[in-house]
């Protein structure tokens, strides 16, 4: 059974040879670079290139050398690191912030702060991001939509100029799924189909934005309307590009937070539900795609509406989170949803002894795996303080532990 075939398998609710791996596939299953440095040189990788294709979280993207070490077996449509990726001449070299020399994109110019920090300006000169002195991450700071005087400021903001109308975009994009499809064995992930939640706190603002939803429906439901023009404008034209090649297609939308939901069940049923199934549900009517949807934080209360919707799979699955334990997840929604990720507690286990992650992750298969519906991978990113070895031990368990027939308790 090849990747594909395995996590194919494990989507559709049955069992695969083994649990499938994933490191990378979008950025919230991967690894920051610091982070990767140190992993490859405790591994006595040397060569190669420390590739920073998230600027944001500063995300390495793993190379083919980790992949096969760590038998992954799902990668990004957008990976750079393959021949029909972006050539090098749209990377430039940079240091991280520990002082290690990594690659970014060329548009990437940030502006030294004045206290030992860097910013990230627009076109216009203004401060969009931030990563202060002593930050590992930069920082979203600019909110367009903040401040609202009128209705007319909704109205006239450039909507139409963030659908994607430039045919050449998706025809690469198509072109490069079906060179991945047709030359790897992996199963293609492709992340950035869409959201509203985010969006609309990217736009107004965290705090705004929640009271919108809350209070000031009429507004919050004006803002939905636009941004949901836009995804599915967007959506039609990724489905079209990608349906005969990509398996998985992802959706990112934090909607939980450390104890519970962001908003209350009732109102996401009533504002948000409604979005996400018009987009989840052209996904199905028109492709076989499996629909991803990233969302941290403790979502249990809102997880049948989400498979109501048409989720198929959940990640980054925060187990640590009020009411996400595996066991708990897996008994109400196993059969209906799979879990993609929940192997590690990033939060806590991962800074422990090896023995003790290992054991761990064997514990959180023991919970997840029965029955497929499945993946494997540690709840979001792998920071830059995690150790090495710690790394080592949880994929090393992640295969050791995840070959079928798993025991079930």
């Amino acid at each position: 059974m090849n990747s594909r075939e395995r996590v194919l398998t494990a989507l559709r609710h049955e069992e695969p040879d083994r649990v499938p791996i994933d490191l990378g596939s979008m950025p919230s299953t991967g690894i920051m670079a610091i982070a990767y440095v140190k992993l490859k040189k405790y591994l006595g990788l040397k060569g190669g290139v420390v590739r920073v294709y998230d600027i944001g979280q500063q995300l390495a993207e793993p190379e083919k050398e980790i992949l096969e070490m760590f038998n992954v077996d799902v990668i990004s449509l957008t990976r750079t690191l393959e021949p029909c990726g972006p050539n090098s001449e749209r990377w430039k070299k940079w240091r991280l912030p520990d002082g290690n020399e990594c690659e970014v994109p060329t548009w990437f110019n940030p502006e030294p702060d004045g206290a030992g920090g860097w910013v990230i300006k627009d076109s216009q000169g203004r401060v969009v991001s931030k990563m202060p002195k002593d930050s590992l991450f930069f920082d979203s700071v600019y909110h367009p939509l903040e401040k609202l005087e009128s209705i007319k400021v909704v109205e006239d903001y450039d909507w139409e100029g963030l659908k994607i109308k430039n045919d050449n975009y998706f025809m690469n994009l198509r072109k490069r799924a079906e060179y991945l499809y047709n030359n790897t064995a992996y199963a293609i992930h492709f992340f950035g189909a869409g959201g509203v939640h985010e969006w609309g706190q990217g736009l107004r603002g965290w705090s705004n934005w929640l009271l919108d939803l809350t209070f000031n429906k009429k507004l919050a439901s004006l803002l939905l309307d636009r941004m949901i023009d836009v995804v599915m404008y967007n959506l039609k034209k990724y489905v079209d590009a990608l349906k005969d090649y990509v398996q998985v297609i992802g959706f990112g939308d934090d909607l939980g937070i450390q104890t519970g939901p962001q908003v209350s069940p009732r109102v996401f049923k009533e504002m948000l539900k409604p979005y996400y199934t018009e987009m989840f549900q052209y996904v199905k009517k028109h492709s076989k795609m499996f629909v991803f949807l990233h969302s941290c934080g403790s979502i249990y209360e809102l997880i049948p509406d989400l498979i109501d919707a048409g989720v198929d799979i959940l990640n980054p699955v925060q187990i640590s989170a009020r009411n996400m334990e595996p066991w708990k997840l897996k008994k109400e929604f196993g059969k209906q949803v799979t879990f993609w990720g929940g192997g590690v507690d990033t939060q806590h286990v991962f800074y422990k002894k090896p023995e003790e992650v290992y054991e761990h992750v064997k514990n959180n298969i023991l919970a997840f795996a029965p029955g497929g519906g499945y993946v494997f991978n540690q709840v979001h990113n792998i920071v830059a303080n995690v150790p090495p070895e710690n790394i080592v031990a949880a994929y090393k368990s992640a295969y050791e532990n995840g070959h079928y027939p798993i025991a079930k308790v």
